[in-house]
């Protein structure tokens, strides 16, 4: 594992990179034999720089959840980062794309957490025991590393997402809040509009079989640091539906039927 200080200079990179808006090179390539567990002390530690600057953490976001994301990334499992209280808008936004690299939307649930959820063992039931509400989101993904290294011509990879805190962005919430037992979650379904067009649909089942799924292996996941999630914590689940890329001027419109709807505007 790369010691506290080749940790350090990476995460202030990353920190910086998002700050501002620009790329910065992969851990993966800086470092040959770069892990899943350098990956995430990355992150932690970016993470407690935010704080250190004020910052704090709303909740977390959970990535790689559906079977054709995994297989993709040759990744077994999901993913996760932390989302920082700055990272929250609400539906009818004008959001800054000045403040992304390359921002995507995919559409997502938020999980609001009203009792405290720790594994390990934990279930899909003490997950909706343990959830106040469920909300519509929409997660603004954004990679602050480069694709292709400019150096090296090595692509980044998934670790790299990792270190990048899952390649968290923002999120925008929105819709109307239900609670976990008085909808089927599997079948919550979103139409992504980008200026009028229907870019990208899918059901909530495509996370895990159910979305509480996700937040039931966060719950285990986190365990390992005798961590777990506390009550009024917001819990991303995982996206359903493919990735769109947000442009500058773009408005979108997304439309999750009986939960209502959550709309946007790049400016």
């Amino acid at each position: 594992m790369l010691n506290s200080e080749a940790i350090d200079v990476l995460a202030r990179a990353y920190h910086a990179a998002e700050k501002s808006s620009q790329r910065t090179r992969a851990g993966s390539v800086l470092h040959p034999g770069f892990s899943i567990e350098d990956a995430y002390a990355v992150q932690r530690r970016c993470v407690e720089i935010k704080i250190s600057e004020g910052n704090t953490v709303r909740g977390r976001k959970i990535g790689l959840t559906s079977r054709a994301m995994q297989r993709a990334t040759n990744m077994a499992e999901p993913d996760y980062g932390a989302l920082m209280a700055d990272m929250f808008y609400e539906s009818g936004a004008a959001i800054p794309i000045a403040r992304f690299v390359q921002p995507r939307i995919e559409c997502e649930l938020g999980f609001v957490i009203g009792k405290r959820l720790k594994g390990p063992n934990c279930t899909i039931f003490d997950v909706l025991s343990a959830t106040e509400y469920v909300v519509p989101c929409l997660e603004i993904v954004d990679g602050r590393t480069h694709r292709i290294d400019p150096e090296t011509k090595q692509q980044r990879g998934v670790l790299d997402s990792i270190a990048d805190n899952a390649a968290a962005g923002a999120v925008i919430v929105g819709g109307l809040p239900a609670r976990p037992l008085e909808v089927d979650l599997r079948w919550v379904a979103a139409l992504c509009h980008r200026n009028g067009t229907i870019e990208e649909s899918g059901v909530a089942a495509a996370v895990l079989n159910h979305p509480a799924n996700g937040v039931a292996w966060l719950a285990n996941k986190l365990s390992s640091f005798d961590v777990g999630l506390e009550p009024g914590e917001f819990v991303l689940a995982g996206s359903f539906t493919g990735m769109v890329e947000a442009r500058a001027g773009d408005t979108f419109h997304v439309d999750y039927h009986s939960l209502g709807s959550i709309t946007c505007h790049f400016a």
